[in-house]
């Protein structure tokens, strides 16, 4: 089998092209896939070139972990079946390119196992659970606290507020030092960060990926208070000592999520406890992948980019 797939080649160098699927084992499925995300974070190193060295990595790379598809082929024992609509964070499928994440093309195979399946309504909202399951992994767990100020109002900061208010806790503070991106708050309050007095929080969550704002968030805290790195930081994280040592400051990284953290995503959604929609700003054709990439990561205005495979030629 053939699909057409986003491919990039080397750091800015990027365009769809047909390339060549492994055929479909006994425990997988072949996927149409109808959308599929552009990730602001881990996508933009690829492209630039900045992504330090991981496991399955290399060029040429198909990128991406956010796609929602229907199910054209399935074995009958797997638990799915044709016409089963699911979301795929990616598939390692291609027969002459990397699929490190995989998720960008027309057509996936993948492990039953990895996928999920979820409402056919949601459409190209669909897409966006990975990143409500990583906002959810970073608040899940024993002894940890829900946010009171979240840095950055991007698509995963505003998953942040929105898990947060579903949860029952006080409406976060939000920095967000983009004026174009203050919009679209329902029920916190966003602002600029010198805007905010504030320097008890007992809990700051990042959704930045600024690594460079870490000391400005310890003197923020009140004593034993903990700083949640949510985002991806390609280089090394740096804090003064003193700072943190006078307010006892907790640092926790949030890793990957889980399957369980995409479980419970999927039913707070289908629930109507969180909701998913007003993330996806821009929509583009996979021909215009090149174009589409650039706005994703250079234009302030776009939050979320979602690549339309379902009507494409």
């Amino acid at each position: 089998m053939d699909t057409q797939a986003v491919v990039l080649k080397g750091p800015e160098d990027l365009g769809t092209v047909s390339t060549g699927l492994k055929l479909p084992g006994c425990d997988e499925l072949v996927i149409d896939i109808a959308y599929s995300g552009i990730s602001t974070g881990t996508e933009k190193l690829f492209w630039s070139g900045e992504m330090p060295p991981f496991p399955g990595m290399g060029y040429p790379l198909v990128p991406g972990y956010e796609a929602a598809g229907e199910v054209v082929e399935a074995a009958s024992d797997s638990g799915y079946r044709p016409g089963d609509h699911v979301f795929v964070p990616g598939a390692d499928c291609f027969q002459d390119a990397f699929g490190l994440f995989g998720g960008s093309a027309a057509r996936l195979v993948t492990k039953a196992d990895r996928v999920i399946r979820i409402d056919r309504g949601l459409g190209a909202d669909g897409a966006l659970l990975a990143l409500a399951a990583t906002a959810r992994h970073a608040m899940a767990g024993l002894g940890h606290a829900l946010p009171e100020l979240i840095v950055g109002h991007g698509v995963l900061g505003r998953l942040l507020a929105r898990l947060t208010i579903a949860a029952g806790g006080p409406p976060p503070v939000v920095w967000e030092t983009c004026p174009d991106r203050r919009a679209g708050a329902k029920g916190y309050e966003v602002i600029a960060p010198d805007a905010d007095p504030r320097r008890d929080y007992t809990c700051i969550y990042d959704a930045s990926g600024n690594a460079e704002v870490l000391d400005t968030l310890i003197g923020r805290l009140a004593r034993g208070g903990e700083v949640v790195l949510a985002g991806f930081y390609p280089g090394g994280v740096r804090f003064a000592f003193p700072p943190a040592f006078m307010r006892e400051a907790r640092l926790r990284v949030a890793a990957e999520w889980t399957r369980d953290d995409l479980q419970a995503v999927r039913a707070l959604v289908e629930g109507g406890t969180l909701s998913l929609g007003g993330l996806i700003t821009h929509r583009a054709d996979p021909e215009d992948a090149p174009a589409a990439y650039r706005t994703a990561f250079d234009d302030p205005a776009c939050l979320k980019m979602i690549l339309n495979w379902k009507d494409a030629a």
